[in-house]
């Protein structure tokens, strides 16, 4: 079976190669892990929520002498606080019930700082009682303090008669607060001596960051100045000796690890090996501070170790072949080290404790992760890196996946666009509605289209604002026809969907090119993304933000809401300005108390294709956010997704909806468009 299939793809190549030497590579790699999947056995039909992230497990951190891994348990709507002892035995609960998202490890390893939304509470773990205070606009955490045994740093935010002031300040594991300093810049990040003296910042000047060096009469020496967008920096720590740490991008292009000496040169520590990915994580060794495992993630999934933790890094490495892990490390005799486990078809991580004295892993956690039982991963699509040329021959990058055992020629595609745009679809992140879709018989298209993140800042600006019906569109326009004409997707039956930038880009591909998309389904989208940008630079959840002007990051991306000519070029390619042009039908989904794209758009945007006499149908969850956060309106969500591409492209129905979903989907559903019936008859 497999001798023939390889043979069509060999010969299939060779003749691209003919035709297009410089294109070859390009398609034939990907027409060989195409013919690896299709040998795959075909997957069975799944219920709808066996594909949502469990999310049981989360915050799962350990603390830096290695002797315990913290983590939050969710079952059902209570969320709890464990402590796991990592040489063995079984867990014990510090909180009964939390509101926490984030745990912090003090540095001793003896306290706990619990981070929910509005709040942050210390625990010890052996029982000491610890002290709340809030967190809102006018404070907020910016790191554990790793001079102190226990403290965090915060900011702090004082409104003066003729302005604002940004004390940064210590809190201790009791509530005491000691003042650091006190600022007229909103400081991004410090770095602390090991006698808990302020010795470097990172603050937002206007229309830049700045790196200063603080003297010990508190002067600034600036290093280093960021352009916002354009360059990128994050202030990982100092020496003794007076060496900064950094995550940035400034001269050259990828992210990398940067060092700044005491004289000011700026040297790379490390960079990504492959040449095409920007530094994701950086884990710092607790003994010395200094950074000690790197990740990058787009393509490919990639962890390094540096200097001592180079050896022990590569070991775990070989343990999980293809797999995207992270590492965290403890320090002392008896430490251990934590290890995550994830990839595209693992729908939750894995956690293991690694022993650095012997080299053995044990996965930990496994009974709690149980609690939502696991889809089997071969019954997952694998994404398939790929690049192509775009027309003006800039490669442009994305992920395919495909249904097991199916003949790709004969399924129906999907391009399904991420949001941002400054963000990017990774090679080890699962993916729950497209694995949804995949498991309905739909091939998926993920472009990583120019102004996506990860693959370095010339790629992320080089849209240089064509975010209307332009260039951005077409990277994702022209992805999918090649992918067509690679023989992958039935040409009649393609469709395009995506939430936030990924919706306005679902309300273009059906209002621009209408001969490829045959439907089109847009989560939260902006039917005018200059509008949008506007609104949101003046009313939204962003607008305010005081750490770097929203308006400043868009004319660096080339959108300049208060240019009159740039505003007009966004607004006559709107798929609102030209929505007498749609002629596919399309799914809108809203949340009625978004704060980054107003439902009054959404609405406004519905109603007036309501009054051309378009396809459209519009469901709005009343108290939603800009994403479904709650399990019914993310089944939803999902199942109206599910009903919309059947009805128009034909892959398998979507199961019937419960009574429950039922019952809450009928007054949310506020427009049905034509010859569509979500809501089967009881």
């Amino acid at each position: 079976m497999g001798f023939p299939k390889l043979f069509v793809v060999l010969a299939f190549s060779l003749s691209l190669w003919v035709a297009n030497p410089a294109r070859a590579d390009e398609a034939a790699e990907l027409h060989a892990a195409v013919a690896i999947e299709r040998a795959r056995a075909p997957a069975p039909h799944y219920p709808r929520d066996s594909f949502e992230s469990s999310r049981t497990l989360q915050s799962v951190r350990l603390s830096p002498d290695g002797r315990h891994v913290a983590y939050l348990l969710q079952q059902g709507e209570q969320r709890s606080l464990w402590l796991l002892p990592t040489a063995g035995g079984a867990a014990r609960q510090l909180l009964a019930r939390t509101e926490a998202e984030e745990l912090l490890w003090s540095r001793d390893g003896r306290w706990l700082f619990a981070r929910a939304q509005r709040s942050l509470q210390s625990l010890s773990i052996e029982g000491g009682r610890g002290v709340r205070f809030a967190l809102d606009n006018s404070r907020s955490v910016i790191r554990v303090d790793v001079s102190q045994p226990a403290a965090v740093i915060v900011r702090e935010r004082v409104r003066t008669p003729t302005g604002e002031r940004w004390p940064v300040v210590r809190r201790d594991a009791q509530g005491r607060r000691t003042l650091l300093r006190d600022d007229d810049r909103f400081v991004h990040d410090v770095a602390l001596d090991a006698h808990g003296r302020l010795v470097a910042l990172l603050r937002f000047e206007n229309d830049h960051d700045a790196l200063h060096r603080v003297d010990a009469d508190g002067g600034l020496n600036e290093l280093a100045r960021w352009h916002i967008i354009r360059d990128q920096a994050v202030l990982l720590g100092a020496t003794p000796q007076g060496d900064l740490y950094l995550d940035g991008d400034t001269g050259g292009n990828f992210r990398r690890v940067l060092r700044v000496d005491r004289d000011g040169v700026l040297h790379t520590v490390h960079a990504d090996p492959r040449g095409e990915a920007d530094l994701d994580q950086v884990v710092l060794d607790p003994a010395t501070l200094l950074p000690a495992v790197v990740s990058y993630r787009s393509t490919v999934a990639a962890t390094y170790g540096l200097d001592a933790a180079q050896a022990p890094v590569a070991a775990i490495g070989r343990h999980f072949p293809g797999r995207d892990i992270g590492i965290g490390i403890g320090v002392g005799p008896d430490a251990y080290w934590l290890v995550s486990e994830r990839a595209s078809t693992l729908r939750d991580a894995r956690w293991h404790l690694y022993d650095p004295r012997t080299g053995g892993i044990r996965r930990i956690l496994e009974q709690d992760a149980k609690a939502a039982p696991p889809l089997p991963e071969t019954a997952l699509a694998r994404k398939l890196p790929f690049a192509y040329r775009a027309s003006d021959g800039m490669q442009v990058r994305g992920f395919l996946l495909l249904p097991p055992g199916a003949d790709p020629a004969r399924v129906p595609l999907v391009a399904f666009v991420h949001g941002g745009p400054i963000n990017h679809f990774r090679a080890g992140d699962y993916d729950g509605i497209v694995q949804l879709l995949v498991n309905r018989g739909y091939a998926v298209f993920e472009s990583n289209f120019r102004g996506s993140t990860g693959h370095g800042r010339d790629y992320a600006l080089a849209p240089n604002g064509d975010y209307g019906n332009g260039r951005v569109q077409q990277d994702i326009v022209e992805g999918t026809r090649w992918l067509l004409a690679q023989g992958i997707g039935d040409p009649q039956r393609v469709g395009i969907a995506g939430h936030s930038f990924g919706g306005y880009s679902a309300l273009l591909g059906v209002t621009f090119q209408p001969e490829l998309f045959k439907v089109g389904v847009a989560g939260a989208p902006p039917a005018d993304f200059g509008w949008s940008m506007r609104w949101l630079h003046e009313s939204g959840n962003q607008g305010a933000s005081p750490d770097r002007s929203l308006a400043a990051a868009m004319r660096l991306l080339g959108i300049d809401v208060d240019d009159p000519e740039s505003y007009a070029h966004l607004r006559a390619q709107s798929p609102l300005a030209n929505a007498d042009s749609l002629r596919r039908p399309l799914l809108l989904l809203a949340g009625g108390e978004d704060r980054t794209v107003p439902i009054r758009a959404v609405i406004h945007y519905a109603a007036v294709l309501r009054g051309l006499g378009k396809d459209v149908s519009l469901y709005v969850e009343d108290d939603g956010g800009h994403s479904p956060n709650e399990p019914l309106p993310r089944e939803a969500y999902v199942y109206l997704m599910e009903a919309m591409l059947h009805r128009h492209l034909g892959g398998a129905p979507p199961d019937a909806p419960s009574p429950r979903l039922r019952d809450y989907l009928r007054p949310s559903l506020r427009l049905v468009g034509q010859d569509v019936e979500f809501l089967p008859k009881r």
